[in-house]
């Protein structure tokens, strides 16, 4: 099915409704805590330039946070891309 990874922390409401809205259209996702592994946080920074949580990525596709996946799946993108993945 799709590739999506996710930098996220444990206690971080975006990554949790990040974490619903991919299970509600049955997408496995490879959760990377950058709270529990902070050598983790410097490799999200270099591949995204940022430093908030959650940081997503579907295939090689940089979504970004959850407003982002909110946004893109309002506009209808999320589904062909997560099917492309």
């Amino acid at each position: 099915m799709s590739n999506v990874v996710m930098y996220c922390t444990e206690v971080c409401p975006y990554c949790v409704r990040a974490e619903r809205l991919l299970t509600s259209k049955n997408v496995s996702i490879e959760k990377i805590r950058v709270d529990l592994h902070p050598e983790r946080r410097e490799e999200m920074v270099q591949r995204t330039g940022r430093r908030t949580v959650p940081q997503i990525f579907i295939g090689d596709t940089h979504v970004g946070g959850f407003d982002d996946l909110a946004l893109l799946d309002s506009k209808g993108g999320l589904d062909p891309l997560l099917a492309a993945s």
